[in-house]
Formats: structure tokens, C-alpha cells, sequence
């Protein structure tokens, strides 16, 4: 007869999540490097995220400690990775996830690129792909950084552009400059510099970077899956293959590496652990946070009906699968939330939550607008609840 599996409740899941996402008051840190070890990475689609998620988890929330790590100290750096979504990683984390995720989808971004090129703009090929990219390397060596616009005038050809999906509503321009410095972003060539303006503005230069010591392949795509099933297991197959978008038999491969234990689920779903991991954790203690956009915690599982009522879905995501900023009340998203154009921070509760957790979230939405002062966010990606709150 075989033993039975352990098994992970939900109440155990929440537990995890609160204290190892940092989402416990008790459990923040005072670094952003430890924010975004504890999460994996941070997600850096939206400018906005990166600091709205660092500073929800951070005892002392400062834009300024964020932009310490992105660009003073550079031990935060941005790669185009896993799900091929731009996530901010610790620089001693970066060369996994550069050989692991970001190095794969360099390559296809770069054949499609060509492939664009030489539609497009024939006398293009692959010498001459290269040839740009090392005059644009010499540019930004001679100017420490510069913007793509800035680049154009010291490389002239990247200011070629191509009209994609010509004759369809939604037809526009492109710059063979937009499209290469996205290219050698994701080949760890160059990142992604302090912008001009606020922390919210998408228009920043870009800077060369050295290059990161060669991690096998293999043991990249291990220590990515370690790092996950520490902060987020009990995780499904299912889960680690959505969160890194590699096939199954990647997935598989890396499981099998670190030593992945099975334990079941709530509904006796299997899933899995590190091991020695499957051990129950101490109490939680009660906690709320308001999350932004592609945070994290509501992004770490294709499976989220433990925390996320299937029925609020709709509200809290765009039609792409976005995420929207969320309330969240012991693990569980309870509501969303949004800031008026005056600097408001407002909510809505989509259930009865209890009187200890309506003054929790209105402390702090408090505190959230205290850091943000005179910022104003607005999701890159708008939900149902967002829209409706800014009216």
C-alpha cells in the first residue's frame, strides 16, 4: 500500500504566501534586493510595478530606495524572460535567468527581427544586423548611456523604420532602433537606464552591461525552479510551466533536478515542494496589502481559485490576463483598488471581510498614499475595477 501523500491546505497555502512573499507586516525587509529575491523577480512590464510591489513589501516604502537598486547601485537589472515578460532580478540571479529564459527568447526575437528587416527593408540581412549592433555598443562605450532617439544620431540606420500590419486599424511604425535595443536587452548586451523624468515615465536610456558569467542551460532553468517552489510552492506542474513559459519537458527536466517532492493539494490535486519543505508553518499573522498591477503574488500561479474567487475574475483582469491592482485580506484578493486623479487612494471590498479587516485596508491605503505623495499611477493595463473606482 502506498503512503499517503502530505498534504497542503489552503489555509497553509495563504500562510506560505503571507510570510514568504513578504506580505506579513512582521515579514518586510528593508531592502529591495530582498523583495525581489523573495518574489523571484519583480514584474517590470509596467514601470509602475516594480515600485508599487517593492514598497508594498518593504517596512520602509521609498521610491528612491528602488531607484537605488535599478540605477545607482545596478544590483536590480530588467531582462525580458519568463512568459516573455520583462521582469527585475538581482544581479547575482541574472545570469540564470539570462541563460535559463532571456537567452531563448533573444534568439527568436532576433529571427524575428530579420525577418521584419529583410521584408521590409531589403538591403538588410544578418551582417548587417551585426554590424549595427556593435556600432551601437562603440555609441553607448563613447556616451556611458543614451536613449534609442539618441543613438539614431551616432547609428544612423536605426532610425529606418517599417510599417507593420500594413492596412489594418491598428497598423504602425517601428523603428529598427525600438526593435534592437529590445533585442540586445534580452541578450543581457545592455540595460535599461534611470528614465528621463519620473519613476513612471517608459522613455530611459539605455547602457551597456558587462557580461555575466556562462551558466549552463540546465542548471539555470534548476536554480529558476528552485527559487520558485521556495516562495511559491506547493506549486502544480501546471503552475511552473505557466510562470516560466518553457515546454513541459523543460519543466519536467528541472523538477526532476532540484529533487521536487509531491505532496497533494487541498482538493487532492498533486503538486509540489522542495525537499524537507512540506513541514506546516507557524500561525499567520493577520494581514492586508493593496497590490499593484502584474504583481507577484496575484500573477505566481496559473491555478488561483485558493486565493481568487473565479467569479471576480473579471473585474480584476484585463481580456489578455493582466492583472489589475488588488486588495488582499490573510491571502486571499478581496477587492480592488485604484488612485484618483486628487492622489485618493479608494477601494471596494467585493465581499464582507469583517470590521478588523476594513480598518486593516483603509490603514493601509493610508500609508500607500503617504509614499506616494504627489505621484499619480495609472496601470499601463486598465481592469473593469480600476476604471470604475477612477470615476
Amino acid at each position: 500500500m502506498s503512503e499517503a501523500l502530505p498534504v497542503i491546505g489552503d489555509g497553509e497555502r495563504r500562510a506560505r504566501m503571507g510570510r514568504r512573499l513578504l506580505l506579513e507586516p512582521s515579514a518586510r525587509v528593508s531592502g529591495v534586493e530582498a523583495v525581489a529575491d523573495a518574489v523571484v523577480g519583480l514584474h517590470a512590464t509596467d514601470a509602475a510595478t516594480v515600485y508599487l510591489s517593492a514598497c508594498a513589501r518593504l517596512a520602509e516604502p521609498s521610491a528612491a530606495e528602488v531607484d537605488r537598486a535599478l540605477y545607482e547601485d545596478v544590483s536590480l537589472v530588467k531582462l525580458l524572460s519568463m512568459r516573455r515578460t520583462i521582469f527585475a532580478v538581482t544581479e547575482g540571479f541574472a545570469p540564470y535567468v539570462s541563460s535559463g529564459a532571456a537567452r531563448a527568447i533573444a534568439v527568436k526575437e532576433r529571427a524575428t527581427l530579420l525577418k521584419h528587416l529583410r521584408e521590409h527593408l531589403p538591403e538588410w540581412d544578418e551582417a548587417r544586423l551585426a554590424r549595427t549592433e556593435r556600432e551601437v555598443l562603440a555609441a553607448l562605450e563613447a556616451r556611458g548611456e543614451a536613449t534609442t532617439k539618441e543613438l539614431g544620431e551616432d547609428v544612423p540606420q536605426l532610425r529606418e523604420t517599417m510599417l507593420m500590419s500594413a492596412g489594418k486599424a491598428y497598423e504602425a511604425k517601428q523603428s529598427v532602433g525600438s526593435r534592437l535595443l529590445r533585442v540586445m536587452a534580452s541578450d543581457g548586451h545592455v540595460r535599461r537606464c534611470r528614465p528621463r523624468g519620473s519613476w513612471l515615465s517608459s522613455v530611459y536610456p539605455w547602457a551597456p552591461v558587462p557580461q555575466w558569467p556562462d551558466v549552463p542551460v540546465r542548471e539555470a532553468k534548476a536554480e529558476v525552479v528552485r527559487r520558485w517552489l521556495a516562495s511559491y510552492g506547493p506549486g502544480t506542474v501546471e503552475d511552473v510551466k505557466w510562470w516560466t513559459g518553457w515546454t513541459l519537458g523543460d519543466v519536467r527536466g528541472a523538477l526532476a533536478d532540484v529533487g521536487a517532492c509531491e505532496v497533494a493539494l487541498a482538493d487532492g490535486t498533486p503538486a509540489l515542494v522542495l525537499p524537507g519543505d512540506a513541514e506546516p508553518e507557524p500561525a499567520p499573522e493577520p494581514w492586508v496589502a493593496l497590490l499593484p498591477a502584474l504583481d507577484p503574488a496575484v500573477m505566481g500561479w496559473r491555478g488561483r481559485d485558493w486565493y481568487l474567487r473565479p467569479e471576480d475574475v473579471p473585474a480584476l483582469f484585463d481580456r489578455a490576463g493582466n492583472a489589475g491592482p488588488t486588495v488582499w485580506w490573510c491571502g486571499e484578493v478581496v477587492g480592488a483598488w485604484a488612485q484618483r486623479a486628487d492622489g485618493e487612494v479608494v477601494w471596494r471590498l467585493f465581499r464582507e471581510v469583517g470590521a478588523e479587516a476594513e480598518r486593516a485596508v483603509a490603514a493601509e491605503a493610508g500609508r500607500l498614499a503617504g509614499w506616494l505623495g504627489e505621484v499619480r499611477v495609472t496601470p499601463r493595463f486598465r481592469t473593469a475595477a480600476e476604471r470604475e473606482l477612477v470615476r
